[in-house]
């Protein structure tokens, strides 16, 4: 089975802000999918709920969708509870270091000071997990970026924004069905440089 992860804060506070588009792609994917996050997956350790998901079909493929409901921080609370092997796995998270709606899709790497990423990856004992990194920064970076990525998108940038969350869906499914090369050839075109 392949899981896609989305990272985000959980609560209506948080839902439309820049650290929400892991959140807000599963939740596109979900819709188009008719797929109803109502699995609750809870902690192996401490039992407390740490994730919501839902199943559905790619290609003959199945695919479970999930999306942590611990706040951004402690994400791999949510991986987990999922269980799932990290060559399964595929983590849709924002990076204020790529460029407003650019897609980068890598099969390793560190968190680069995303902290849902880092404690996925940390959860998971390996960098050697596939992510989807959507860009949600501008230039110049302001200096608080905590408050940036806790911010709204600006009206101007909803439109980018809107082509690019259709672009990592189908990114998302290209990496369930055809495998992670064929989705990275695919969609890291034309997006400019790594950092």
């Amino acid at each position: 089975m392949k899981t896609i992860v989305g990272l985000g804060n959980p609560g209506m506070t948080y839902r439309d802000t820049r650290h929400n588009v892991g959140f807000m792609v599963v939740q596109r994917l979900a819709q188009a999918q008719r797929v109803a996050l109502s699995e609750s997956l809870a902690h192996p350790s401490h039992q407390r709920p740490a994730a919501v998901a839902g199943r559905y079909q790619e290609g003959g493929v199945s695919v479970r969708l999930a999306m942590p409901l611990t706040m951004m921080n402690e994400s791999g609370d949510a991986l987990a509870a999922l269980g799932e092997p990290a060559g399964e796995l595929l983590v849709v998270c924002d990076d204020v270091n790529l460029p407003l709606g650019a897609l980068r899709l890598r099969a390793q790497g560190g968190a680069g000071g995303h902290h849902g990423l880092a404690s996925c990856l940390q959860a998971l004992g390996t960098e050697q997990v596939a992510r989807l990194r959507i860009g949600v920064g501008v230039a110049p970076l302001p200096r608080e970026l905590h408050d940036f990525v806790l911010s709204p998108f600006r009206p101007e940038e909803r439109g980018i924004m809107d082509q690019a969350l259709t672009q990592a869906v189908e990114a998302c499914r290209a990496w369930a069905k055809d495998g992670l090369e064929q989705a990275m050839n695919r969609f890291n075109l034309g997006q400019g440089h790594d950092d």
